[in-house]
């Protein structure tokens, strides 16, 4: 690249792409419009590409413009990090680890998975929960440094993320104290004719469980789904019917919920996953939390 190359061309180029004209991006940044004018010129002179076209009364983005900005916004998200992160690193001493949880991942099985690094002393642990693809974005960002989730990272030319998987868990139903001695009897034709609660079809388990339901001819009435796993628990504790979880936390759940394990789901499995941006894993807290290779 061009020695002329300069961060501050490139912000104004990205004022400029997003309001959509020079006059409106110098307004944004309290410039003048020759001013701002000259450094976008001067970055499609350094980088030898043309990056707007003009359209009516405004500009639009040229395909390498489109890629420009692309690059851009994730330069200045990450520039956006970069005060908080040095307040953070100044104010204290700490080994920091920042996760991504997915919100189908029973939260108590995340506890469990990150259970190797909780005792480091001074440790800083951010957990953020959200939709899969979103944290996967964030990851891609730098803004995470894995991602635990149910199912392992899809490919994307443009995302290189790694997948790791840390285990898996049989199914099991549970049912609030008030349900589980119907539930129990003749379990399983018995969730024909109870409340049940599932995943929505965006968990990675809920075709698994849809094939033990027509496995077994089973057409239960569904009261509930959820998105959340701790929502799907929360609910199901509360006495709106019976659901199912993953063994794995099974004396956690039935302690602190109070619900009565009723049967298993023969066949099938729940799997966990820890996702990163590194093939050959650097971060000293993400290497314990991975099986041995």
């Amino acid at each position: 690249m061009s020695r002329n190359f300069s961060y501050r061309h490139l912000y104004y180029f990205w004022a400029v792409a997003k309001e959509g004209g020079v006059a409106r991006g110098a307004a944004r940044l309290g410039m003048a419009v020759q001013t701002v004018s000259t450094q976008v010129r001067d970055l499609e002179r350094a980088l030898g590409h043309a990056l707007f076209r003009p359209a009516g009364r405004g500009l639009v983005l040229t395909e390498a413009g489109r890629a420009a900005l692309a690059q851009a916004e994730q330069i200045f998200a990450l520039g956006e990090q970069l005060p908080a992160a040095v307040r953070e690193a100044a104010s204290a001493p700490g080994v920091r680890l920042s996760v991504g949880i997915s919100d189908g991942l029973p939260k108590l099985a995340a506890r469990r998975l990150l259970a190797p690094v909780l005792d480091e002393q001074h440790l800083r642990l951010r957990c953020d929960e959200g939709e899969f693809d979103d944290l996967l974005g964030d990851l891609a960002l730098h803004r995470l440094d894995l991602v635990l989730a149910d199912r392992a990272a899809p490919p994307n030319p443009n995302l290189r993320l790694y997948s790791h998987r840390l285990g898996q868990s049989p199914i099991a139903w549970y049912a609030p104290a008030a349900m589980a001695a119907a539930a129990r009897r003749r379990f399983p034709q018995s969730l024909a004719t109870l409340p049940v609660l599932l995943p929505t079809a965006h968990a990675a388990l809920r075709p698994r469980l849809d094939a033990w339901l027509e496995r077994h001819a089973l057409r239960p009435r569904v009261v509930g789904e959820f998105e959340d796993h701790a929502l799907l628990v929360t609910f199901g504790a509360g006495g709106l019917g019976v659901f199912p979880a993953a063994t794995l936390i099974d004396e956690s759940l039935t302690k602190r919920y109070d619900v009565k394990r009723v049967g298993d789901a023969d066949g099938v499995e729940e799997f966990f996953y820890a996702i990163g941006t590194e093939k050959k894993v650097q971060h000293p807290l993400v290497q314990r939390l991975l099986p041995a290779r």
